[in-house]
């Protein structure tokens, strides 16, 4: 909500999409007055497709959980990213199904133990390896327990022209909360590895300095706000899709949690473009528009003869 309102998004502007799950009634608690859909489970992205290419005007935003989209959901997913479909993908990933009382979900770390469930014997998937295979222009990751940087990664989010997929690691509280689970919050706060500060800018004159590593530099914006930029001890090419895998692999085999944008690629053609929709929405043409003429339906009937 505080990333819309601070973009100007109005609400009836957005649509929200959901599957099914706890993740999923988040959508229920922000922006009351847009548009909204609690697709079945794992069926948000058809949902999301569709509504994209219904009406193209409106900013889509998906809030998945990591049962909704890497087990029954997986397939959609995958799909999605290769279609670059414009919208956010928000996962809120905490590693077991809540709503049906703790069950192991597919991204439930190997060796991970809860109490009515055992020890999990299975590797889990990292959904934002996942996406870079499949060619996602926008990957990042973050931790609820660091609500600044999930607010600058959603408004970047939210100015992508393409999939923009945030995993946010998000404890559940109730059912794995361990120390040892990744997807707890005492793991998560011992363990965040931030790979930059993070601070979404407007687009306009490029702003060009030189920091140095630990360097603090405080910057006069377009809008004469001041920004203060620190430079990690590390960099990270988020253009380099290779490293972004390998960052992945570092950090998964070092049990560290990797936290910013991960993967930027904003030169591929969107879905609504290769379609070659119009820049009305569909949803506003009348029907004159919409209904193929004569001569163009006898062109279509003949190609089937």
């Amino acid at each position: 909500m505080a990333a819309c309102y601070e973009l100007s998004i109005q609400p009836e502007n957005v649509i929200k999409i959901s599957g099914i799950g706890c993740s999923s009634k988040s959508p229920t608690y922000f922006m009351g007055r847009s548009h909204g859909f609690n697709a079945v489970h794992g069926r948000m992205p058809s949902i999301a497709t569709g509504a994209s290419i219904a009406n193209r005007s409106l900013k889509t935003i998906g809030v998945s959980g990591d049962g909704d989209t890497a087990s029954i959901g997986i397939g959609q997913f995958i799909h999605l990213m290769r279609r670059n479909v414009p919208m956010v993908y928000i996962i809120e990933n905490n590693g077991v199904y809540g709503l049906t009382k703790g069950q192991f979900s597919a991204t439930a770390d190997q060796g991970q133990k809860l109490k009515k469930m055992g020890v999990n014997p299975f590797m889990p998937i990292d959904l934002c390896m996942e996406a870079l295979i499949a060619n996602c222009g926008f990957v990042a990751r973050s931790f609820a327990g660091d609500p600044k940087q999930v607010k600058e990664l959603l408004k970047s989010a939210l100015n992508f022209q393409g999939t923009a997929v945030l995993d946010i690691i998000s404890p559940c509280v109730t059912f794995n909360n361990r120390d040892e689970s990744t997807k707890s919050y005492s793991w998560g706060i011992e363990h965040e590895y931030p790979l930059h500060d993070v601070t979404w800018v407007p687009s306009y004159d490029e702003i060009e300095m030189e920091i140095e590593p630990g360097e603090i530099v405080e910057v006069e914006l377009h809008n004469k706000s001041r920004l203060v930029l620190k430079k990690l001890e590390h960099n990270h090419d988020t253009s380099d899709r290779l490293a972004a895998m390998q960052l992945l692999e570092e950090t998964c085999c070092a049990e560290i949690l990797a936290t910013g944008l991960i993967y930027l690629n904003q030169n591929q053609e969107t879905f609504q473009s290769v379609e070659n929709l119009v820049d009305k929405p569909l949803a506003r043409l009348q029907q004159d528009a919409l209904r193929p003429s004569k001569e163009a339906l006898e062109e279509i009937m003949a190609d089937f003869r």
